[in-house]
């Protein structure tokens, strides 16, 4: 249990620290531009991943049984707080979304904080109701209803990419519990025809989709972001152009260091930059699996699945978007996307993931 965590930690460290360069590769010339400081956006990155080392250190070091203890209590505080950023003058609006509490010339998420909410909460319901998950109305359909009022609140945001994430990271859950596969299928279905319905009503939405087929359909609008990304990472080659070489950074790719990062890493890194990235994520999803198998206590078990997969399905939802294999969705890359509040869960995550593993060695 030792080995695999001492990999997992390793494998994040060197996540953030690529991902705080790339950030200053990325934005340095569009931080100078705007705010008149190239160090801008690498600055508050920088000490975002330091309070994030703290929250490691702490969070391996309190033990996880106090999450069980407390998980009603932390989804009610997740509810409320994703009700609060939805009221005008108290939630601040970026990108066209109200999900921000903005304290000074920083913001925080709640829609990342109720990630590690909602799978503390369900990790313990899962837990309890093993039995009784064979069945709808007793065990599957009340925590589809804890699943569905979070979702809602968040897509009232807008924030469809984070709901989404959260919502399938907790259905997968579901997945490997006690529920019969028939129950899971109709879960599936009846999400489907839902998610249908929301791009269909949503006209932002029916664009990216259209743009996600053809984005040359409308080259200056909707699908500008996913064009400029695919003009990143084509001349990239084997070894890319070189750091802080990427010519896509310069005005063509809106904010390089966010959700399109990777393009920039495949833009001055190549073929070699995208394996590296790869392999490290591959290696995060390995030692938590490992430590997935040795945990023999279900919450324990639910718990380090859903705060890694939730990490990795993230990351592939991210990569599909920037190489045009899904529509742009507004996630950002684990680890290596500037934005403080996604640091900060992520490594949250990790440190309680850490933490359970060194409970059991």
């Amino acid at each position: 249990m030792k080995k695999y965590a001492k990999i997992l930690l390793i494998a994040v460290m060197i996540l953030s620290i690529f991902g705080i360069i790339m950030i200053y590769s990325s934005s340095n010339i569009w931080a100078s531009y705007r705010y008149n400081n190239p160090y801008k956006f690498v600055l508050s990155q920088s000490v975002f991943f330091l309070i994030g080392l703290i929250i490691i250190f702490i969070l391996r070091k309190i033990n996880y049984k106090i999450y069980y203890d407390n998980a009603t209590k932390i989804l009610i505080v997740c509810f409320i707080l994703l009700t609060l950023v939805l009221i005008p003058g108290i939630g601040s609006v970026r990108n066209g979304s109200r999900s921000w509490f903005g304290l000074g010339g920083f913001g925080i998420q709640p829609s990342e904080l109720s990630k590690i909410g909602l799978i503390i909460f369900t990790s313990k319901y899962l837990s309890r109701n093993e039995k009784e998950m064979k069945s709808i109305k007793k065990g599957v359909l009340p925590i589809l209803l804890v699943i569905a009022c979070f979702f809602i609140l968040i897509l009232l945001e807008p924030d469809f990419g984070t709901a989404m994430v959260i919502t399938v990271t907790l259905i997968a859950m579901i997945f490997i519990s006690n529920a019969k596969i028939s129950l899971f299928i109709g879960t599936i279905i009846v999400g489907l025809t839902g998610i249908v319905g929301l791009i269909i009503v949503a006209p932002y939405r029916m664009a990216r989709i259209v743009s996600f087929l053809n984005p040359w359909v409308d080259p200056l609008g909707s699908g500008f972001q996913i064009i400029q990304s695919l003009y990143a990472i084509g001349p990239g080659g084997i070894l890319g152009m070189g750091f802080m070489n990427s010519r896509q950074k310069n005005f063509y790719l809106p904010e390089p260091q966010t959700d399109f990062i990777f393009s920039i890493i495949s833009e001055e890194f190549g073929f070699l930059g995208v394996i590296v990235v790869i392999s490290l994520f591959f290696l995060l999803f390995y030692s938590t699996i490992k430590i997935f198998f040795k945990t023999d206590n279900l919450f324990e078990k639910y718990l380090v699945f859903g705060l890694s997969f939730g990490i990795i399905l993230q990351a592939l939802l991210n990569l599909f978007v920037v190489v045009g294999l899904v529509p742009v969705t507004g996630v950002t890359l684990p680890f290596l996307s500037y934005g403080g509040s996604s640091l900060l869960v992520s490594m949250a995550s990790i440190g309680i993931i850490l933490n359970i593993a060194k409970e059991k060695t």
